[in-house]
C-alpha cells in the first residue's frame, strides 16, 4: 500500500513542514520537477482540487501578509487549471475574496483582484453548471457590508451576473434590491456610480420581461426607499415606481397607500435640485388617478384597492405644510368618493373635521378643492331628492360650518363669504341658505353672531353672481315656494334690521318694508347701523337694484308698489346723517315723478298682498328679536362696566 503522501518521497513530504526554511524550499523544488516531468492535465484536475483548494483556503486568513499573498498566487494557479471544476467551491472562494479585498496590504488586495477576475469568467463561461439559487443567501449576506472596497466586490458580482444572458438574476431581485438601495447611500462616487447602472441594468430587464419579478415584494422595498432622506435614493425609487405603476397597472392597486406615503410629500419640492423627483411624483400620482378611475378596469378596481388604509395615509397628509401635496390629497378623496360612494360612505363623518380645518387653509385652492370634497361627501351621502328639503347632512355639515366660523373669528372675516359663495354653487343655493336661516333661527344662542353671519349671508345674496337665481326667485313671492323660502329667511334676517331691510326690498315688499322704517325709532341708532344704511343705499343704486328703481316709476299694481316704495326709501333717507349717501338717494327720489298719492292706495293692488304670507307675524317677530338684541346689549354693557375687558 502506498503511503499517504505519495508520489512524493518520505523525506520531501517531511521537508515540507520543516522549520528551516532551506529545508522547505528544497522540497517544493522537488515537488516541481516531478510535477514538470508528469503535468496535470485539466481531465485530471478535479480530482485534486478538494485537496489543493482546502489547505491553501487556510491559509488565505494567515496573519502573515506573505503567506496570505502566495496563498493567493497559489490559488490563482490552481483555479486557472481546474476553471470550471472549482464551481463547487465558489462559495467558499466568494466568501474569502470578500476579506482578500479589505485587506491592508496592497499587494495581498492585487492578488485578490487577479484571481477575482479569474473566477468571474470561470462563473460566466460556466453558467449552465453555477449554482445561483445556493449563491444568493451568500450574496445577500454580504450585501450589507460597509467597507467601499467589499462593497465594491459584491456590487461587480451582481453586475457580471446580471448580465450573463443564462442567468436571470430578475427572478432573485427582492433578495438583493434593499442592499443596493443601502448601498447608494455610500459617499464614495464609483461605487454609488456602479451601484445605480446596476439598479438601471435591472429594471431596463424588467422593461423588457417582467413576468421574472415578484412585484409584490419588490415593491414595498421600493416604497421604504422612496422615503429616504437621500436624493438619489429618493429619487430612483419613485422612478422605479412609475414604472411599475405603468407595467403592472391595478396590480399596483392594493400597495396604494404606501405608494401615497411614498410620493405625496415629494409633491411640495420645489428647489431645483429636486425638480426631476416632484415630477416622477406628480407621474405616480395622474397614472395611480387613471388607474382608479378607467372603466374598463372598475371590476378589478374594487377588489384590489384597500380604501381603508388608503384614507389612513390620505387623512395624515391632510395636514401636511405643503399646499401642492394637501391639494392632491383633497383631489383623491373627491376621486374617491366620485368613484365608490358606497364604500366611501363609512369615512365620511371621520373626514369631516379634518376637512373643515382645511377651510382655515392660507391657500384659496386648498379652501376651494376642500369645499369640492365637502360638498361631494354630503351628495353622495344624501342622493335622494330634495322636494321637502329633508336633508339632515346640509344641517348637520353647515352647523359644523358655523361653529367653526364662531370659534375663528379671523376665518369668519377672511374667508367665510369664499366659502359660502362656493358652497352655493358646488350644491344648491335655496338649500344652503334655508338651512343656514334655519339654524340660526333655531340653534344659535349669541345674538352678535347671529347677527354678523345674517349681515354676511345678506352680502353675498345681494352681490354674488353665484345667488343670482335665488335672488330671482325670491322677486317672486307671489310663487308659494318662493314666499315659503322668503319667510324662512326673514325669521333670521330680522337679527340684522337693515339687511331685513334690504332682503324686503329685494322680495319687493315695498309696504312691509315701509312698516319695518318706522320701527327703526325703536331701534339703537349706532354706527354700526348707519354704516350698513350706507351700503345699503350704494346696492339700491347697483345694477341688482335696477328693478327696484324701475318700480318708482312703474304704473303697475295702480302704483301701489311705487308709493310703497317711495314711503320706504323717504323713510331711510330720513334715517340717515346728511353724507354723500344721504345726497345719492336723495337725487335718486327727486326724480321720482308726482303723479300718485291723490288717490288712496289700495294695499290689495300690491305684490305683497298677492303673496299670502303673514307680513303682520313677521313684523311682530322682528320686533320681538330686537328687542332680544337690545336687552342683551344692556346686559353686555353692564358686565363690561363690573368687569372691564383687558387690553
Amino acid at each position: 500500500m502506498e503511503p499517504s503522501y505519495a508520489p512524493l518521497s518520505e523525506s520531501c513530504a517531511k521537508a515540507l513542514g520543516d522549520k528551516v526554511y532551506e529545508k522547505r524550499k528544497l522540497a517544493s523544488q522537488e515537488i516541481e520537477n516531478h510535477i514538470t516531468r508528469q503535468p496535470l492535465t485539466f481531465q485530471d484536475s478535479d480530482k485534486y482540487v478538494q485537496g489543493l483548494v482546502t489547505p491553501i483556503m487556510t491559509c488565505l486568513s494567515d496573519p502573515d501578509l506573505r503567506v496570505r499573498y502566495f496563498a493567493c498566487e497559489s490559488l490563482y494557479n490552481v483555479v486557472k487549471v481546474a476553471r470550471s471544476a472549482i464551481i463547487p467551491f465558489f462559495p467558499e472562494l466568494f466568501a474569502a475574496l470578500s476579506r482578500l479585498v479589505t485587506d491592508s496590504d496592497q499587494m495581498v488586495k492585487d492578488g485578490s483582484e487577479l484571481l477575482d477576475r479569474l473566477l468571474k469568467d470561470i462563473v460566466t463561461e460556466s453558467s449552465q453548471t453555477f449554482n445561483l439559487q445556493g449563491f444568493i443567501p451568500l450574496l445577500r449576506e454580504h450585501i450589507y457590508v460597509k467597507d467601499a472596497f467589499a462593497r465594491q466586490y459584491v456590487i461587480s458580482w451582481i453586475s457580471i451576473l446580471n448580465a450573463v444572458p443564462d442567468i436571470n438574476m430578475v427572478n432573485y431581485l427582492t433578495e438583493i434590491l434593499d442592499g443596493l438601495f443601502v448601498m447608494l447611500e455610500d459617499n464614495t462616487p464609483e461605487i454609488q456610480r456602479m451601484c445605480e447602472t446596476t439598479i438601471s441594468q435591472f429594471l431596463k430587464s424588467i422593461r423588457n420581461d417582467s413576468s421574472s419579478v415578484r412585484m409584490e415584494d419588490t415593491i414595498n422595498t421600493l416604497i421604504t426607499h422612496a422615503q429616504s432622506p437621500n436624493e438619489l435614493i429618493k429619487s430612483i425609487a419613485i422612478t422605479w415606481i412609475r414604472e411599475f405603476v405603468q407595467i403592472f397597472g391595478p396590480n399596483v392597486l392594493p400597495y396604494a397607500s404606501g405608494i401615497f406615503t411614498a410620493i405625496l410629500p415629494c409633491l411640495e419640492y420645489n428647489v431645483e435640485s429636486k425638480r426631476s423627483i416632484k415630477e416622477c411624483a406628480v407621474s405616480v400620482n395622474n397614472s395611480m388617478m387613471l388607474l382608479v378611475s378607467t372603466k374598463e378596469l372598475k371590476t378589478q378596481t374594487e377588489s384590489k384597492i384597500d380604501l381603508r388604509s388608503i384614507m389612513d395615509v390620505l387623512s395624515q397628509y391632510l395636514t401636511h405644510n405643503s399646499m401642492h401635496t394637501k391639494i392632491a390629497v383633497l383631489k383623491w378623496i373627491h376621486h374617491l368618493f366620485t368613484n365608490f360612494p358606497t364604500e366611501m360612505s363609512v369615512h365620511a363623518s371621520n373626514l369631516n373635521n379634518n376637512l373643515l380645518s382645511t377651510l382655515a387653509d392660507n391657500s384659496d385652492e386648498v379652501v376651494l378643492q376642500s369645499l369640492s370634497v365637502l360638498a361631494e361627501i354630503v351628495n353622495s351621502q344624501d342622493s335622494r331628492e330634495l322636494n321637502d328639503f329633508n336633508k339632515s347632512h346640509y344641517r348637520k355639515f353647515l352647523l359644523s360650518l358655523l361653529n367653526l366660523f364662531s370659534e375663528e373669528k379671523l376665518m369668519l372675516e377672511n374667508r367665510a363669504s369664499l366659502i359660502i359663495r362656493k358652497l352655493c354653487v358646488l350644491l344648491n343655493a335655496e338649500y344652503i341658505y334655508r338651512t343656514f336661516a334655519e339654524i340660526i333661527t333655531e340653534e344659535v344662542p349669541n345674538l352678535k353672531f347671529a347677527s354678523t353671519v345674517v349681515r354676511l349671508l345678506n352680502i353675498i345674496l345681494l352681490t354674488s353672481t353665484e345667488l343670482f337665481e335665488l335672488r330671482t326667485s325670491l322677486r317672486n313671492i307671489s310663487n308659494e315656494k318662493s314666499a315659503d323660502l322668503f319667510q324662512c329667511l326673514y325669521k333670521s334676517w330680522a337679527h340684522c334690521p337693515v339687511s331685513t331691510l334690504s332682503l324686503c326690498l329685494l322680495a319687493q315688499s315695498y309696504q312691509h318694508v315701509s312698516r319695518l322704517v318706522t320701527l327703526f325709532a325703536d331701534v339703537e341708532i349706532t354706527l354700526e347701523l348707519l354704516t350698513e344704511l350706507d351700503k345699503l343705499v350704494q346696492l339700491i343704486e347697483s345694477p341688482i337694484f335696477a328693478p327696484l328703481r324701475l318700480t318708482l316709476v312703474s304704473k303697475a299694481n295702480n302704483c301701489a308698489d311705487a308709493q310703497y316704495l317711495a314711503h320706504a326709501l323717504f323713510g331711510i333717507l330720513m334715517l340717515l346723517p346728511q353724507t354723500e349717501a344721504f345726497d345719492t338717494l336723495r337725487n335718486r327720489l327727486q326724480c321720482v315723478p308726482n303723479y300718485w298719492g291723490h288717490d288712496p292706495i289700495d294695499e290689495r293692488n300690491s305684490l305683497e298682498y298677492k303673496s299670502g304670507i303673514d307680513f303682520d307675524a313677521l313684523e311682530q317677530h322682528f320686533i320681538k328679536l330686537q328687542k332680544a338684541h337690545r336687552e342683551q346689549r344692556i346686559v353686555h354693557r353692564k358686565r363690561s362696566v363690573i368687569t372691564p375687558e383687558s387690553n
